[in-house]
C-alpha cells in the first residue's frame, strides 16, 4: 500500500468546549500528563517549533518541552543555532503536539522570550554529562567539516572536564519561554469531523471558542 492512501477512523474520544478548563495552560498540563502515562507514547514532550526569519522564510524541527509555568512553554536551546537567530530576528513562534495514539494534537502560537540565566544554569545543570559536553562541542547549525572533528572536540572536552569537574554552560546556550496567545486543542473524529477548541487571549482574560474541523 502507497504510504499516501493510509486512512483510518478516529474514534478514541470526543472534546467539548464545556468541559475544558478555561486557563489553557491548565487544560494543557491535563493532556500532557494523560499522554505521559500512556506507555504507547515514548515522548509526550516532543513538540514540533516553527519559527520564521524576519522577512517571513518559515523553519521547523522537533525539540523537547522542558516545562510549563504560569506563564508559558519552556524548552532550551544553542541560541546561536538557526532557531535561535531566527527568534532574535522574529520572536513569534509556534508550537505543535501531536499524541497520535490518543489522537490528541494541541497547536500554540505566541511570543518567545528569553528564560533568565539561573533558570537556564539550573536546568543545564541537571542535564546528562555527556549532554553537557556535546552542548560545549557543537556550535549547533554551523557547518562542520565532517564527524571525525565533532568527536575529536568531544573527545578534548572530556580530557578538559573530567567525571567530577561541573562543565560550564555556554553563553549561547539557554532557555526560551514561548507565552501564548492562541492556543487549540484537537480531538480526531469519525468522517474528519474532528473537535476544534480554541483559546485566544482577549485583554487579561482567554476567550473559547470552537471551530469547524
Amino acid at each position: 500500500m502507497s504510504p499516501y492512501d493510509a486512512r483510518r477512523e478516529y474514534e478514541v474520544g470526543e472534546l467539548d468546549e464545556h468541559d475544558v478548563d478555561p486557563d489553557p495552560l491548565v487544560q494543557f498540563r491535563s493532556w500532557i500528563a494523560s499522554a505521559a502515562a500512556d506507555p504507547r507514547i515514548d515522548e509526550p514532550n516532543a513538540m514540533t517549533l516553527a519559527t520564521a526569519t524576519g522577512d517571513g522564510r518559515p523553519s521547523a524541527r522537533i525539540v523537547l518541552l522542558r516545562d510549563v509555568d504560569d506563564r508559558g512553554f519552556v524548552f532550551y536551546t544553542n541560541r546561536a543555532s538557526r532557531k535561535g537567530l531566527e527568534l532574535a530576528s522574529n520572536p513569534r513562534a509556534a508550537l505543535v503536539f501531536h499524541w497520535a495514539p490518543q489522537e490528541r494534537q494541541v497547536r500554540v502560537e505566541g511570543t518567545a522570550e528569553l528564560v533568565d540565566d539561573d533558570a537556564s544554569d539550573r536546568y543545564f545543570a541537571s542535564r546528562p554529562r555527556r549532554s553537557r559536553l556535546g552542548a560545549l562541542a557543537s556550535a549547533q547549525s554551523a557547518v562542520i567539516a565532517s564527524r571525525a572533528e565533532l568527536e575529536a572536540r568531544m573527545t578534548e572536552l572530556e580530557i578538559a572536564y573530567p567525571e567530577g569537574v561541573p562543565v560550564p554552560r555556554p553563553a549561547s546556550w539557554g532557555g526560551y519561554r514561548v507565552v501564548p496567545d492562541e492556543l487549540e486543542l484537537w480531538q480526531g473524529r469519525r468522517s474528519r469531523l474532528h473537535d476544534r477548541v480554541r483559546y485566544r487571549r482577549a485583554g487579561g482574560s482567554w476567550a473559547l471558542e470552537r471551530l469547524a474541523p
